[in-house]
């Protein structure tokens, strides 16, 4: 049986993408008034997590279940943390 969780990934990498604009927010939107949390650090850790899976995918290798849900909960709480910001 073939995995799907190679696909799974593909397709959470893609949902990230489509909804966080990682190219189109310049430091000075991000790091403009007052913070909660740091919205650039954050989204400097999860641009670096969805190039580092891609890298990975594209060598072959195949997500466990497990990387796909942190990976999903990790984006989905830094997504919520951009709404508060007003970033997105």
């Amino acid at each position: 049986m073939m995995s799907r969780t190679p696909s799974a990934m593909q397709q959470l990498l893609t949902t990230i993408h489509t909804n966080i604009p990682f190219d189109q927010l310049d430091e000075a939107r991000v790091c403009s008034g007052q913070c909660i949390g740091c919205p650039k650090k954050l989204l400097e850790y999860l641009e670096q997590e969805v190039q580092w899976w891609q890298q990975s995918l594209d060598a072959g290798e195949v997500p466990k279940l497990g990387d796909i849900e942190k990976l999903s909960r990790s984006s989905q709480k830094i997504y919520r943390v951009l709404q508060k910001n007003q970033i997105l």
